[in-house]
């Protein structure tokens, strides 16, 4: 029994490391789009962090079934400077600003997929 379940997470994390993570986008890209009438969310981390990795592919799998959401990852890794923009102090830090510019929630850590969702769904992401 403890061959087949060790068996079964080791297959079980092949076929989640080959998901795709939400890929990157530069800040620059995004900050002059934010509180110009549409909520956004931004996936604050590095491709270097499970916890990360985790949350990218959550939100590849969301962003890929309504690519129009406003859900983004950037990378402080190659964006240093962001980290200090945003008052990041851990990773991954996920933070949601209203239609008006101003940042409504921040959450740092890993959220389940559940809680994930109905925050999209509250703060009017999804």
């Amino acid at each position: 029994m403890k061959y087949f379940t060790l068996l079964l997470i080791l297959t079980l994390n092949i076929f989640a490391a080959g998901r795709p993570l939400l890929p990157a986008t530069p800040y620059s890209q995004i900050e002059d789009k934010i509180g110009k009438g549409a909520p956004y969310f931004l996936e604050v981390g590095s491709d270097a962090c499970r916890s990360c990795r985790v949350m990218g592919k959550m939100l590849y799998t969301i962003k890929e079934a309504n690519p129009k959401l406003n859900i983004y990852f950037i990378n402080v890794h190659e964006e240093r400077e962001v980290a200090a923009t945003l008052k990041i102090m851990m990773i991954p830090t996920q933070l949601i600003f209203d239609a008006k510019g101003k940042e409504v929630y921040r959450h740092i850590g890993k959220l389940e997929q559940a809680e994930l969702e109905q925050t999209l769904t509250k703060y009017g992401v999804k």
